[in-house]
Parts: C-alpha cells; sequence; structure tokens
C-alpha cells in the first residue's frame, strides 16, 4: 500500500542519470523473478528519466551465492533481451557485497570484484548489529585498492545510537549512497531521520533506487519529494551523473 497521494504526473529523475544500486538480474537474490519483470522494471526506469542503470545483485553467502561468473552471465541474457527490444538505456551489473566472513576471504584471495566504476564498490552491512571487526575489513578492501561504497547507511539503525560510526566511515575514505525511499519514510522513521541527518552533513554521495519490485517502481513514479532530490543535485553533492 502506497502510504502518500499519487500524482497524475511521472516522476523525473534525468538529474541523477544514472541509478547505480538495484537488483534486476532474474533469479539470483531477492529482486526480479523473471526476465519479463525485469524489462518492466528497466523500462519503468526509462520512463521517469535514467539514461543508464548499473545493477547490483547481493552477494551474500548464507541467501545468495552468487559470483562473478553468476552475475555475468545473468548480465548477458538482460542485456540480450534490452537490444532485442532496442531500448535506449546502458545497462551494467555490478555487485552489492555483505561484509561477512566470506567477503573477507574473498579479499584475502585476491579475487576481482565487481566495480560501479573503476574501484567503487558496493558494499553493505548487517541491519541489526555493526559487523565485527569493520574498519579491518574496509581498510582491506582500500589496501587491495578499491573504494567503500557504503549501501543505504541509514537502514543501519545501530548508526543512529553512535553516529560517529558516520563520521570515522566518512575520514575513512568511504563514500555513502542513500535510498530514495528513505527520503520519503518508506523504511519508517528513523532510516528518515538518518538520512535527514547526512543531509545536514552533507555526507550524501549517491542516491540509489534499491530497485526490487514492482511496488519500489510506483512509488518511484510518483515520488513526492523530487524537490529535494533536484537540490541535491545542484548543490553538487550527488554523484551519480559521473558513474
Amino acid at each position: 500500500m502506497l502510504f502518500f497521494k499519487k500524482k497524475n504526473t511521472t516522476a523525473d529523475f534525468s538529474s541523477l542519470y544514472c541509478d547505480m544500486h538495484s537488483h534486476l538480474i532474474p533469479g539470483i537474490d531477492d529482486g526480479v523473478p523473471d526476465i519479463e519483470t525485469s524489462i518492466k522494471l528497466i523500462t519503468g526506469l526509462m520512463n521517469i528519466g535514467y539514461k543508464k542503470i548499473i545493477t547490483t545483485p547481493h552477494v551474500m553467502w548464507d541467501l545468495y551465492k552468487n559470483n562473478n561468473e553468476i552475475i555475468q552471465s545473468g548480465w548477458e541474457a538482460v542485456k540480450e533481451e534490452i537490444d532485442k527490444r532496442k531500448l535506449p538505456i546502458d545497462f551494467y551489473a555490478a555487485a552489492e557485497y555483505f561484509i561477512d566472513d566470506h567477503f573477507d576471504k574473498i579479499l584475502d584471495d585476491d579475487s576481482s570484484l565487481l566495480t560501479l566504476k573503476d574501484n567503487m564498490v558496493l558494499v553493505e552491512f548487517p541491519f541489526v548489529q555493526e559487523p565485527a571487526e569493520l574498519k579491518k575489513i574496509i581498510f582491506k578492501l582500500q589496501i587491495k585498492g578499491y573504494q567503500p561504497v557504503i549501501a543505504h547507511p541509514e537502514r543501519y539503525l545501530y548508526f543512529g545510537a553512535n553516529k560517529n560510526w558516520y563520521e570515522e566511515l566518512k575520514n575513512a575514505g568511504c563514500a555513502f549512497q542513500i535510498n530514495l525511499l528513505s527520503l520519503i519514510g518508506f523504511y519508517g522513521k528513523a532510516p528518515q531521520e538518518l538520512s535527514q541527518y547526512l543531509i545536514k552533513k552533507k555526507f550524501i554521495d549517491l542516491l540509489g533506487t534499491d530497485l526490487h519490485n514492482e511496488q519500489h517502481l510506483e512509488i518511484l513514479q510518483n515520488y513526492p519529494a523530487l524537490d529535494l532530490v533536484s537540490k541535491l543535485v545542484d548543490a553538487g553533492l550527488i554523484q551519480n551523473h559521473l558513474l
């Protein structure tokens, strides 16, 4: 159920240019179930102004045992369908890496990571409690030559109890990506308030849809906070267009 009044016009996110967080490869995580849904959501993103999509399947070993080959194969299937339908969208795949023991092992094995651009790697944390040895893993990621991009930091509510984490991660060179749906309270009041805190601190670098399903798309099509997005872009805080 939508929690705001629907508008008669479609939202315009063309100022962002690129969406860099979504789950649009069928059947490999908690995102789209099939190719038709994938194309429907991709078309929906195009219709609200996006020109480029970097989709980011979960690599979360307890649930989604994805690797570069699985993601590449899934991306190729979607890209083939995009080309077949002659959709004018640039479509790429990276990954959203869950920081856990498996990710630590990937780093130890010097396995190549799928990046948003150049050395930028999207990583996520547990929602319930901060990951063990977080600083150590972030440092190890940087030693390997990558820049961590923290996915939806506003959703880790334990950071709200100790906001020094935000300062430390930013000072360590991490970029922050906030979910657009957080800005309008989709995940609850606390993530929305933390989003506002991060905006006030000018800690936001990227905005992502974190698009999983048709409900998310419908909300984005009727997005009630476009003025806020425009202000963040105009202020030069958001770097989506550089990806």
